[in-house]
This record gives C-alpha cells, structure tokens and sequence, in this order.
C-alpha cells in the first residue's frame, strides 16, 4: 500500500471476533430469543384472524380467534374447564411417570449388556410400531374402564419408543470413561452408577423432555376408552355436535400446557446442568 512521504499507514481495524446473530449458531441474547418467538406466534395468528375474516370462510369450518376465546370463556365459566384440565395433566403425567420409572433402569441394562441389548432390543424395536389405538379392546378386557385405561394407553404410547431412546443415549457415553473407571477399580455397580448413568444424565433429561410431547398426542386416544370428562373427551364431544370453536379450544389448551412442561424440563436441565449451557 502506497503512502504519503512523513505519514504512517493506516491500521487495519481488527474485526470482531463475535458472530453475528445470522451465523452459524450465532448468538441470542435472551431479549432478541423472546422477540422472534413472539414473532412466530403472531404471525399465524394473524394470518388466521385475516382467513377466518373472508366472506367466503363458515364459521363452521374456521372459527376466528375472537370466537374462539368467547368458547374459552363460556367453557371456564359454565362447563369447567379447569376440572377438564385437571384431570387430563394427572392421566398424562401418570403415565409418563410409570413410563420413565420402569424405562430407565431397563434402558440402562440395554445399553450398557449386549445380551441384553440383543433379547429386548428387537421385541421392543417390534413393540413400539404398533400403534397404541390397537389396544384398547385389550386395555378395557384387561384392566377396565376406569383411570386405569387411560394412564395405560398413554404408558403403551410412550414406554417403548422411551426405551429405545433412552437405550441410545446410555450407548453415547464415551468408551473412554468407562475403561478408565475399570483401570482404577470400580465394580461393575460403580461403573454403571458413576460413570455411565451420571454421563448419560443431561440426553436422558432431554429425551424424557421429547417423550413428554408424546404422552400427551395420546391424551384423545386415551380418553376414548369411556371417559366423561377431560380436554380430549371435550374435543371428541364437540366433534360430534359441529362445535369446532370448542375443538380449536382444547387443542390450543393441550398445546399450551406441554409449552409450559417443555419450558420446565428446559429450565431443570438448566439448573441440573449449568455447564452445559455456558455462553461462549
């Protein structure tokens, strides 16, 4: 570069090392996340009062947004919603739990045993593609009508598919870790508890996260098997009287409350493991 006779050359200004939002997993702040989140949910629902605004739209067919709370509202102050509400969480979390119980000591054995692997692997692989509607005849000869039915279609639901993913998260655990923990003498107890369980922790919250979401696309299966109450009852109930505003109602509901369970399942593998999480 030519300069002028007694100047000094121009310095290049270094450039910032920090990406810009628009790079390649380029950083969020918290501000800028809750903008285009907000972004994204008003945008459909403004696409959908501007649809359902159209002359030629039914109500019948696509009910607008201010129709929709007014069911919202008749539904919490005459029909109990909060009951609905209620009673649908407690199947679904019920049989999310008795899942994730009876999940994670065999998804542990599966991954960590090759025998084991080999005789559960394949029945559970054959299992988990049978859909979970096909057994409710068996359900209700089984164990009957009562709560029982419902929590056992949603643990049929999300048990096996559970398994299998929580299998694979245990086999992602380093070989390293756990031959390093064998060369300084720990049992086969120890290696399991210590190393892989504790190694496997963080993909074991996330996938219990996930499997959540599929408890709760069960929930209208479930409350088919003789149910009078609860959101997916209600919405089976308005399907067959045309109340598709109360049909649009109970699936925002379920909608909202799993938003509400994920964010608490982000925010605990937040909490339980905050290295993890460390910005850059």
């Amino acid at each position: 570069m030519q300069t002028r006779p007694g100047t000094r050359p121009r310095r290049a200004r270094p450039k910032s090392g920090r990406p810009g939002m628009w790079a390649i997993r380029g950083p969020l702040s918290r501000r800028q996340y809750w903008m285009f989140a907000a972004l994204g949910l008003l945008v459909p629902l403004g696409l959908w009062w501007i649809v359902s605004s159209g002359a030629a739209v039914d109500k019948v067919f696509l009910p607008g947004p201010v129709d929709v709370f007014k069911r919202l509202v008749t539904w919490y102050t005459e029909d109990d919603l909060l009951s609905d509400m209620g009673i649908s969480i407690y199947r679904v979390t019920t049989g999310f739990l008795f899942s994730a119980v009876i999940a994670l000591p065999l998804a542990l054995m599966i991954g960590t045993f090759r025998p084991v692997q080999a005789v559960l692997e394949p029945l559970t692989d054959f299992i988990r593609y049978m859909p979970a509607v096909a057994f409710i005849p068996l359900v209700m000869l089984w164990v009957g009508i009562e709560e029982s039915s419902k929590i056992s279609i949603i643990f049929i639901g999300t048990f096996f598919q559970m398994v299998l993913m929580m299998a694979e998260d245990v086999r992602r655990v380093p070989l390293a870790q756990i031959e390093a923990a064998q060369t300084m003498g720990a049992q086969k107890g120890e290696t399991i508890n210590l190393v892989i369980f504790q190694a496997a922790k963080p993909a074991l919250l996330d996938t219990l996260r996930v499997t959540m979401g599929w408890a709760w696309t069960y929930l209208v299966v479930a409350e088919l098997v003789a149910a009078n109450s609860g959101l997916g009852y209600s919405i089976l109930k308005a399907q067959r009287f045309l109340q598709t505003d109360k049909i649009f109602v109970g699936i925002i509901l379920i909608g909202l409350i799993g938003l509400v369970m994920d964010q608490l399942f982000r925010l605990a593998h937040r909490k339980a493991f905050p290295w993890l999480h460390l910005r850059s």
